[in-house]
Order: C-alpha cells, then structure tokens, then sequence
C-alpha cells in the first residue's frame, strides 16, 4: 500500500484507520518509555503485518502519549520542580536547586531543539532514509552496544540529588539521537545517565524528567505541522485515538520499567536490541522485510 502524503509530510496513519492505530497506540506507548525505540517499532510492526508506514508525523505527535505518562508518573516531581523554582524567584534565590534543576533542564533541552529543526525536513520526508529497515537496525545495535558498556564501566552508586550540570548537558547531549529511528529518547539519555554514574532507577528518573520539555516540544511541533499540512478532520480523530491509547500503555510501561530498575539490570533490554538488530539486518537482507 502506497505511503500517504500531505504537504511533503508523511500521514500515512490516517489510511490505517482506528483500530490499526489503537493497536499502534498500544506498541508505541510501551515501547516509547523503555529503552528499545518506539520509531523503530512503528517501522517494523506495520512492515511486518504489510501495513503502511503510519510515518514520523505520527511517531512525534504521539509523543504526547509519552508526555502525558511521565507527568502523570512524576507529578510529585514536576510539581514540586515547578512551586519551588517559582518560589526561589519570586524571593530573589537564585542558587535554589529546584531553580538550578529547571535551568539545567531548559538548557539540555536546546541541543535536540536545535538539531530537530536542522532535520526536520530529512526525518519527515516521505520515504525517508533514516526510516529504512537497515538504518533502524543499525541503530539498534549500536545503542544496544552502547547500553551494555554503560552497564560494565559505570559504578551506578550516584543519586539524582547528586546531578550537576554538566550531567544534565551531557545527557541532554544525547537526547539528540533520538531523532534517529531506532536509537530510542529513553534509551539514548539512560545509557548516558547510567554512564555519568547514576544508579539505574536514579537514571531513569533524571531521563525522565529531563525529556519533558523536549518531549512537549516535538509533539507540539508535530501537531503544528500537521494543522499546516491540513490534515482532516477524520485524520485528527485517528491520531486523537492513537494518543488515548498510547497514554494509557506508557504509563503501564513507565510503572513496570521503574519497578523493574529497582531490582534488575538493563542487560534484558541490551540483549533485545542487540537481537533486534541483527534480525533486522538480516531480514533487510534477505528481502522478508521492507
């Protein structure tokens, strides 16, 4: 089936219809939270069921699902973040670290600000390479390999009350792999908050919350576009399925991935992606998979 297009941006989710994308919902929910790549997902599953790409405008704009789970989950957090660093400005406290944490995070955010709007047009273009089976499984591979060395050398005995600045630039750093299908935002600012030394839960916690601004932004932006490329009003109601189903599972993927690094390694996850993208490439290969 043919790719949908709209204005030059990839919409073909909309031909999927509602029950595809609830199902979608449900695979880019759970995998958008753990550290295995939801756009990689979003590429093989419809390409293994023949399904059409459902393509990038919808990946980024159902990272709102994504941003709904992690306020939900850490509303604690982000509303402690919030009443504190406006309290400390409001009394002229500038060394607060409810303030220093919500400007760190602003600044870690502007590096895969900038790099989204420098690729926009490559990773939403129709038949972009960078969504090819090859590339994903490239990909896969080398964050599963990367994973797996933050695992060995990493000594993962820091708190998040421990996070400094250059922790947060440097794990903002690595957001900007996210915008590669199969890389994984999650997977790509846990494997530096692991390597920078954090304990596992601690890690995700700071990946989590560090991710909120850009998370926001992408879906944002993804809505923007669509709304210029005059997606319908049938389109809308599909996506607006998607992102009600995709909410839900993240944050049931959120809950048991948090539950899981209380007591357990990543190695699962290195494994999976390692797995993944040698089956990728080697179906890629063999011409089962397109």
């Amino acid at each position: 089936m043919a790719e949908a297009c709209s204005g030059g941006l990839d919409t073909g989710f909309v031909a999927l219809g509602y029950a595809k994308v609830a199902f979608l919902g449900v695979i880019q929910g759970i995998t958008e939270l753990l550290p295995i790549s939801s756009t990689a997902h979003m590429r093989i599953v419809p390409a293994l069921l023949g399904w059409p790409d459902p393509g990038a405008a919808f990946s980024a704009a159902m990272q709102l699902a994504a941003l709904l789970a992690v306020v939900s989950y850490f509303w604690a957090d982000v509303s402690g973040l919030a009443r504190g660093s406006l309290g400390a400005l409001a009394r002229g406290r500038f060394g607060d670290r409810d303030l220093r944490l919500v400007l760190w995070i602003a600044v870690a955010t502007l590096p895969i600000g900038v790099a989204g709007l420098l690729l926009a047009p490559v990773l939403n273009a129709c038949n972009s390479p960078l969504r090819t089976i090859p590339a994903i499984g490239v990909a896969c591979l080398v964050m599963g390999v990367l994973l797996a060395a933050a695992e060995i050398w990493a000594r993962h005995k820091r708190t998040m009350d421990q996070a400094t600045g250059r922790d947060a630039i440097l794990v903002g750093l690595a957001q900007i792999g996210a915008l590669i299908p199969g890389v994984s935002r999650s997977g790509s600012t846990l494997t530096a908050a692991l390597g920078l030394g954090l304990k596992r839960e601690d890690a995700a916690r700071f990946s989590f919350l560090l991710g909120v601004p850009a998370i926001a932004l992408a879906g944002l932006k993804e809505l923007w576009e669509l709304h210029k490329a005059h997606l319908d009003a049938h389109g809308w109601s599909v996506l607006g399925v998607g992102i009600v189903v995709g909410a839900i599972s993240a944050l049931a993927a959120i809950w048991g991935l948090m539950r899981f690094l209380e007591r357990f390694s990543t190695w699962p996850f290195v494994i999976y992606r390692i797995a993944l993208g040698v089956l990728l490439l080697g179906a890629a290969a063999a011409g089962w998979i397109s």
